[in-house]
């Protein structure tokens, strides 16, 4: 049997009794290290489960499948997953895989990053498509998230960004020459990911003062088509009104979800964009933007995270520009 186990999104203790069950019974376990992690060490997760771990990075689970697979139509294997294994990354290839072999397979889910966010006090029913927002280069920025986030804002629909980490990691100049010699692991902050946004949406919707040197034929032409769902994409300007105006735009950043330090934050896009990276502590870290479908109930719950508190942007753009009446106010 291959066992596919979700652990959770903070400590070895999030484990659910039927995958620690399962853990015990297992004679290899693999733990996945490239699509996220946990707030603890491998070495706290062995003495919890009484049992080695094998790491398995991304050419291990993309090259060396068979190996995982190995022996699993005769005894019990586990792979391991931060979160719940089938939602935010799949791993529905190596099922697929065992099913192909004829081995027969158990997932075991957990919490996620899809669950817990309902800790924002937002509907989970209101939210549209989940985007992952990669980090930047000097050379490459991709503007594909910012298309499905338009999508998801033209409906009124909440979004939630996951944020880019990198782990195990080379170098373009070490992948060229073959050195298997890897960058310390990287994680993207929500101060990042506001400035990236904000960097998109500058791209897509230049200020008057540059837009207005453009010819009047420019003006007047019809918005381009969508880009296609290509992370390769260049931002490309776009002559539609700004669906995500940083200044009256509704935001919240998430950190740490689901451990003792987790933090929330709510406000503007701008607000959110001027704080210190170090407001927002450690990893991991998702964002969300929040739709024009905002309840009151929502904007009172997520408004205890509120930059400014009573006096914050969160409480003004939420009256004034999502039109949400506050009862008792």
């Amino acid at each position: 049997m291959l066992y596919v186990i979700g652990l959770g999104l903070s400590d070895e203790k999030d484990i659910t009794v039927k995958g620690l069950e399962a853990i015990k019974g297992c004679s290899r376990i693999y733990l996945e290290y490239y699509t996220s992690v946990l707030t603890v060490s491998t070495e706290r997760l062995e003495a919890f489960y009484g049992k080695p771990i094998i790491p398995a990075y991304r050419e291990t689970v993309e090259l060396e499948a068979d190996e995982i697979l190995r022996d699993a139509d005769k005894e019990d294997v586990a792979f391991l997953v931060a979160g719940d294994p089938l939602s935010a990354t799949t791993h529905t290839d190596l099922l697929l895989r065992a099913a192909a072999l004829k081995i027969p397979t158990q997932v075991i889910h957990n919490t996620s990053i899809l669950t817990a966010l309902g800790s924002t006090g937002l509907q989970l029913y209101s939210f549209g498509q989940t985007l992952s927002l990669p980090f930047y280069t000097e050379t490459w920025t991709p503007g594909s998230w910012y298309d499905r986030l338009e999508e998801n804002l033209r409906v009124g629909m909440h979004t939630l960004v996951l944020l880019d980490i990198k782990v195990r990691e080379q170098s373009e100049e070490n992948m060229a020459r073959g050195r298997l010699i890897y960058e310390p692991p990287r994680f993207m902050s929500p101060y990042t990911a506001f400035q990236q946004m904000l960097l998109t949406e500058a791209q897509r919707h230049p200020p008057v003062a540059a837009a207005s040197t453009s010819s009047s034929a420019s003006a007047s032409a019809p918005p381009p088509a969508p880009a296609a769902d290509d992370d390769d994409d260049e931002p490309t300007p776009d002559a539609g009104p700004s669906l995500l105006p940083p200044a009256s735009t509704l935001a919240i950043s998430l950190s740490r979800m689901g451990t003792p330090t987790q933090r929330l934050i709510s406000g503007t896009l701008e607000e959110l964009s001027q704080l210190p990276e170090e407001e927002f502590g450690g990893p991991l870290h998702s964002v969300v933007i929040v739709g024009s479908r905002l309840h009151p109930l929502e904007l009172e719950f997520a408004g205890q995270f509120a930059i400014g508190g009573e006096q914050g942007g969160w409480w003004k753009v939420g009256q004034e520009v999502y039109k949400v009446e506050r009862e008792g106010h």
